[in-house]
C-alpha cells in the first residue's frame, strides 16, 4: 500500500516564486524593455499637454454654449428650448463622423472603458465626436475620448520617430499614453494608474476574487480604527496627513443606511447602463437619423426637467462635473423635486448618451450617486456627508464595475479619510450586487462591431 504523501500547509505561498521572479527579471532586463521605459517617458509629455489643452477647448466651448450666448441674449439661465438645438447638432456631427471617419468616433460608451489606444488615422474622428458631444450637453465625461487620445497619440508618436512596432510595444505605449491623457482630467496620477490596471483587466476574474475579500475587510477595519458613534476608536499610526478640519465620525445608522443605498443604486445603475446597450443597438443600424433622434431624446429630458422644476437645464445636460461640487457642498439647496426630477430625467438621458454619442461613463455616475444620496440623507441617522459618499462610490463601482477605481476615485474626491469606510463597503456591495444581477451582453453596446460601416 503506498503511503500517503505528505499534508500540504493551505498557509504555504502556492506557486513557483522563484521562477516568477526570474520571470520578471528576465522581462525587465530584455534589451527592448528599457528603451520601452524611457519612450514612455517622453511621450508623456506632449500627451499631457495635448489632453489639457483638449480640455481647456472643451471647458471652453461649453461656457461659450452654456453660458456666454445665453446671457449675450439677455437670459440667467438657458431657457427650456435651449438643450434641443444642441443636442441636434451633437447627434448630427456624431452619427456623420461614425459613419464617414474611420474608428467611428471611438468606442460605444455604453461598452465601458477600454485600454488600447486606437490606429493614428482614427484620432481626428475620436476628437471630432468628443467635441461635438461634450461641450453640446451630452450626459457623458471626457475619460474615455482621453484615453483613446492618449493611447492613439502615443502610437502616432512611435510611428513617427519609426521605433520598432511589437505587440508589446503597442500594448505598453497605448497603456502610457492613455495614463498620461487621463490624469489630466482628474488631476492625479495614483487615480489613472489604479483606473487603467483594473480596465485592462490584470490577473482577469481571479483577481477581483482576491481583491474584494481584502477590500472589504479593510474598510471593516478601518471602522475599528476609525470609530463610530461613541465609540472614537483605537490609536495607531497611519500614513495619512494629519488635517486641520475635524472628519465626520460614523455610526451604525450611516453603516446599515451606506450598505443599503448601495444595492438599490446598484440596481438603479445597472437598468440604466442596460438601458444604454438598448439604444447602442438601436443606432447601429440607420446611424444618423438614429443617432440625432436618440440625442433629441436626450435634450428633451433636459427641457423637460426645466419646465417642471424651473432649474437650469445644465443640472441633467453635461456631465454634471461642474456641478458635482455644488451639489455637495450645498445639498440643501436642492428640493425634493429637483433631486427626483434630476434623477429620473439625467438617469434616462445618461443611458440615452451611452448608446449614442462618444464621451466617458464616469461623472454622470458620480453625480448621479451623490443626487441619490442627498435624497436619501433624512433617513434616521443618516448624515448627509456619508450618504453623498456611499451613493458616489456606489453608482461608480456599479457603472464601471471597477471596484478598487471607484474606492480611489472617490476617496481622493471627497479628501475625507473619515468616510473611507462607508467608501470601500458601499462600492464593494454595488459591485457584487451588480455582478450578481442577470447579465447584460455588452456586444449589443457595440463592442465588437461598429457603425461606421451601417447604412446612414
Amino acid at each position: 500500500m503506498a503511503k500517503p504523501g505528505p499534508r500540504s500547509d493551505p498557509a504555504a505561498p502556492t506557486g513557483p516564486q522563484p521562477q516568477e521572479a526570474d520571470h520578471l527579471r528576465d522581462l525587465l532586463m530584455a534589451p527592448g524593455y528599457p528603451k520601452v521605459l524611457v519612450f514612455c517617458a517622453l511621450i508623456g509629455i506632449p500627451v499631457s499637454l495635448a489632453a489639457f489643452w483638449f480640455l481647456v477647448g472643451l471647458h471652453e466651448l461649453e461656457r461659450l454654449l452654456w453660458t456666454d450666448l445665453p446671457h449675450d441674449l439677455g437670459w440667467d439661465a438657458p431657457t427650456w428650448w435651449w438643450p434641443l438645438p444642441l443636442f441636434l447638432v451633437a447627434g448630427l456631427i456624431v452619427g456623420l463622423v461614425a459613419v464617414r471617419l474611420p474608428g467611428a468616433g471611438g468606442h460605444v460608451p455604453a461598452a465601458g472603458l477600454h485600454t488600447g489606444g486606437p490606429s493614428p488615422n482614427a484620432l481626428p474622428g475620436v476628437i471630432l465626436a468628443a467635441a461635438a458631444s461634450l461641450p453640446f450637453g451630452a450626459v457623458l465625461g471626457p475619460e474615455a475620448p482621453l484615453i483613446a487620445m492618449g493611447g492613439g497619440l502615443a502610437l502616432l508618436f512611435r510611428d513617427l520617430v519609426r521605433a520598432p512596432a511589437t505587440a508589446q510595444s503597442t500594448a505598453l505605449l497605448g497603456a502610457a499614453g492613455a495614463a498620461a491623457a487621463v490624469s489630466a482630467i482628474f488631476g492625479n496620477p495614483l487615480i489613472a494608474a489604479v483606473l487603467l490596471i483594473e480596465i485592462a483587466g490584470v490577473g482577469g476574474p481571479r483577481l477581483f476574487a482576491v481583491m474584494l475579500p481584502a477590500l472589504l475587510s479593510s474598510g471593516v477595519g478601518a471602522l475599528v480604527f476609525t470609530g463610530f458613534g461613541r465609540w472614537t476608536g483605537l490609536e495607531t499610526g497611519s500614513l495619512g496627513l494629519k488635517l486641520s478640519a475635524t472628519p465626520p465620525h460614523l455610526d451604525a445608522a450611516d453603516v446599515l443606511w451606506s450598505l443599503l443605498m448601495a444595492v438599490a443604486i446598484a440596481v438603479a445603475m445597472r437598468l440604466v447602463m442596460a438601458g444604454g446597450r438598448k439604444v447602442a443597438a438601436y443606432t447601429r443600424h440607420a446611424v444618423v437619423v438614429r443617432t440625432v433622434l436618440c440625442a433629441l431624446a436626450a435634450g428633451a429630458c433636459a427641457a423637460l426637467y426645466t419646465l417642471l422644476t424651473g432649474r437650469s437645464p445644465v443640472d441633467v445636460a453635461t456631465s454634471g462635473q461642474g456641478m458635482l461640487s455644488t451639489l455637495a457642498a450645498h445639498p440643501h439647496a436642492w428640493s425634493i423635486g429637483a433631486l427626483l426630477g434630476v434623477l429620473l430625467l439625467k438617469g434616462a438621458a445618461y443611458a440615452l448618451c451611452l448608446g449614442s454619442l462618444r464621451g466617458g461613463p464616469i461623472f454622470p455616475a458620480l453625480f448621479l450617486g451623490a443626487a441619490a444620496g442627498v435624497l436619501l440623507s433624512p433617513l434616521p441617522g443618516l448624515g448627509v456627508l456619508p450618504a453623498i459618499a456611499a451613493g458616489m462610490a456606489a453608482a461608480t463601482a456599479a457603472t464601471l464595475r471597477l471596484p478598487v477605481s471607484s474606492v480611489v476615485l472617490v476617496t481622493l474626491l471627497l479628501d475625507t479619510p473619515g468616510l473611507m469606510p462607508v467608501v470601500i463597503l458601499a462600492a464593494v456591495v454595488a459591485f457584487l450586487t451588480s455582478e450578481l444581477l442577470p447579465s447584460v451582453s455588452r456586444r449589443s453596446a457595440g463592442e465588437d462591431a461598429s457603425p461606421a460601416g451601417a447604412a446612414a
